[in-house]
């Protein structure tokens, strides 16, 4: 049964209704006739009338056959105005970059372009799984999840000289979903909790729907001050929630020396470490992990593929010890009852693609090349970073004087390009001097022409208030 055909059916008949051949309330021949009309299958014609009910052409009366019916009104589509003057908080630059049209220019999201991607893999691998097994297709899965996939992250691991058994390993519908449980599962309102300051605006927006007490702790190029670690222990804390690998927002990575400080300061505070991994693929040496000084009994690690694969076809990961696993397990059946098994054969599929490794390797130099050249157009606009990254998508800049980055942002935004301000990152009274920029997304020209029109602007708003004070 060729597509083409089906489609040729419907919008044959389609044509007709709107050129009033077909008029409301008539009977369109039967299947049988029409497939001879047009010289077709029967399941074609099925199959096309059956769209054209789906979309409210036409109708199917028991025993009669097929009916043109009248135009329903459509709903309005109201779109979404952009809220420019809206308060900058964690959940403003998602929203401002999901909301955003095709021609806006996402230079503080979070993810790559779109053409950065592996889409051939990815429609590889939905090939394959629409000839998978019915109860692929249509079935829950084990409660784990996806055992092929759980064996692929437990593979990945081994790089990390950390053993896993796939037990250990739990499979949820986002890295955001994985924290909400591990909130959920290890947290009760009102408890403290450690976070970098800097972070993941994310985990900010989640530490406040949980109700949770939280202390930041400078995060620097070699990863948290220990001495702030240190002092916020005496406050105790159940939880430190940090990035493995690169972190979010500043690009730094961990140094071994103050990871072997943090993993005995955590031992001795009886602390649990959320590593979120979700960067792990940009790396080209990888950084320490807690999970490899001081084992899963003290460590959880969560992970997905929507940074490097795709962020369309939602799937993440837990990692921690087995009775952590399946007391997580039973939270997800009370609160969701099962992950996307589809989606995880269609990630599973994808990794399994031969390209996927060249895919990796290609997207590291690419983004050390976009690193380089989003500093040199930074540094002309005198926007300079706190210090430059081993890798990664993320350059975390100091401001000019005077230039306060949600002020810059809204600008920024009227003109097309999205930003993200410090002070989605931190609540620190010097966060709003800082930008945090995705090098990946600032190769058009147009950010940074937007970014020093921006600038001028304000300093020039700024001359004039002086001018004004003094006359």
């Amino acid at each position: 049964m060729s597509t083409t055909k089906i489609e040729y059916v419907r919008t044959l008949i389609k044509q007709q209704i709107r050129d009033k051949n077909l008029m409301l309330g008539t009977r369109l021949m039967s299947v049988r006739q029409q497939a001879k009309a047009l010289d077709c299958s029967v399941s074609t014609v099925v199959e096309a009338y059956a769209r054209l009910v789906a979309e409210g052409q036409i109708e199917s009366r028991m025993g009669s056959g097929y009916y043109v019916v009248g135009k329903k009104p459509s709903l309005k589509v109201i779109e979404a105005t952009v809220q420019y003057e809206r308060e900058i908080d964690p959940l403003w630059i998602s929203r401002q970059s999901l909301d955003a049209k095709p021609e806006v220019i996402k230079a503080g999201c979070g993810w790559l372009p779109v053409e950065w991607m592996p889409e051939v893999s990815i429609r590889r691998a939905l090939k394959h799984v629409a000839k998978a097994q019915a109860s692929i297709l249509v079935d829950y899965p084990i409660p784990h999840g996806h055992l092929g996939l759980r064996q692929w992250i437990a593979r990945k691991n081994e790089n990390d000289d950390i053993q896993l058994n796939p037990s250990q390993i739990l499979i949820t519908d986002s890295a955001t979903q994985s924290i909400d449980l591990i909130f959920r599962k290890l947290l009760k309102a009102g408890d403290v909790i450690l976070i970098d300051d800097p972070c993941y605006f994310n985990f900010l927006a989640l530490t406040k729907v949980h109700h949770l007490q939280v202390i930041t702790i400078p995060f620097t190029e070699n990863g948290p001050s220990v001495e702030h670690f240190k002092q916020a222990l005496l406050h105790q804390p159940k939880l430190y929630l940090t990035n493995a690998g690169i972190h979010n927002p500043t690009g730094a990575s961990l140094s071994i020396a103050t990871a072997y400080k943090i993993a005995k300061l955590a031992e001795q505070g009886n602390l649990t470490i959320i590593e979120d991994d979700i960067f792990s693929e940009f790396e080209f040496s990888p950084a320490p992990r807690y999970s490899s000084l001081m084992g899963f009994e003290r460590v959880v690690q969560i992970g997905s593929f929507s940074k490097t694969l795709t962020a369309a076809i939602r799937c993440g990961y837990i990692i921690s010890h087995e009775k952590f696993i399946d007391e997580c397990i039973d939270l997800k059946i009370a609160t969701n009852f099962s992950s996307g098994h589809l989606n995880a054969e269609i990630i599973h599929q994808a990794l399994l693609d031969s390209s996927y490794k060249k895919h990796l390797d290609g997207l590291k130099k690419q983004l050390l090349k976009a690193m380089q050249l989003t500093l040199q157009r930074l540094a002309v606009l005198g926007i300079e970073p706190v210090h430059t990254p081993k890798a990664g998508i993320f350059l975390w800049c100091k401001l000019p004087e005077n230039i306060e980055a949600s002020t810059l942002s809204k600008l920024c935004l009227k003109q097309g390009v999205i930003l993200a301000p410090g002070n989605s990152f931190s609540h620190s009274p010097h966060a709003n001097q800082y930008m945090r920029f995705n090098v990946a997304q600032c190769n058009d020209k147009k950010v940074f022409d937007v970014l020093e029109n921006a600038i001028d602007e304000i300093k020039k708003i700024r001359f004039n208030s002086s001018c004004h004070k003094i006359a």
